[in-house]
């Protein structure tokens, strides 16, 4: 099982002016800078939370099917499936109808649930789900506690850049930062 971004977020859930008042910053010489911390921070929340803060696409392959034909999308909140597609040993591939399967939107992790048996597909990679997952296309929907989360990892990192070269980073995670996202995470079995 395999989990791969196909298509980023547009933008990210909060502004440059926004972090930039945050920090206290009224120049715009640090604004690459800061920028980038942005666009790690919310990698970093979506890695540690297994949710995708902006509208983004995803692709999970999978060598066969699970047992109860129950697959977990692993990327929270799940707006839609795109497609489902089965490829044979020759590597044709045949996409599934969308009346085969159900979106179950409200468990953590969602789920898709295949109503008839499939076909196989082929050893390795041989079939493909594509979804859309994120809050929506901009920050209004992401909840102010990730963004809180995001403001603190972008202060600590932008306060002791100084301190470790940029390959060095990220040092450390503030405490008050996994505080807020433990209610957030996905149990892992």
């Amino acid at each position: 099982m395999t989990l791969i971004r196909t298509a980023g977020p547009a933008v990210e859930p909060v502004t440059l002016a926004g972090m930039k008042e945050h920090l206290r910053v009224t120049h715009d010489s640090e604004d690459a800078l800061i920028t980038g911390l942005i666009k790690a921070a919310r990698e970093e929340v979506e890695r540690s939370t297994s949710l995708a803060l902006i509208e983004q696409t995803w692709r999970l392959t999978l060598d066969r099917w699970p047992p109860g034909r129950v697959v977990p999308l692993r990327r929270n909140p799940v707006l839609s499936v795109t497609s489902v597609m089965v490829f044979d040993e020759d590597g044709e591939g045949s996409l599934v109808a969308p009346e085969a399967y159900r979106l179950d939107r409200a468990s953590m992790p969602a789920r898709l649930h295949f109503i008839d048996a499939l076909p196989p597909g082929r050893r390795l990679n041989g079939i493909e789900i594509d979804f859309s997952a994120g809050y929506g296309p901009d920050g209004e929907g992401v909840p102010e506690a990730l963004k809180r989360a995001m403001g603190i990892l972008v202060s600590h990192w932008f306060e002791f850049r100084g301190a470790y070269g940029a390959k060095d980073q990220p040092v450390s995670i503030p405490d008050a930062y996994l505080r807020i996202i433990a209610g957030f995470r996905t149990p892992r079995l």
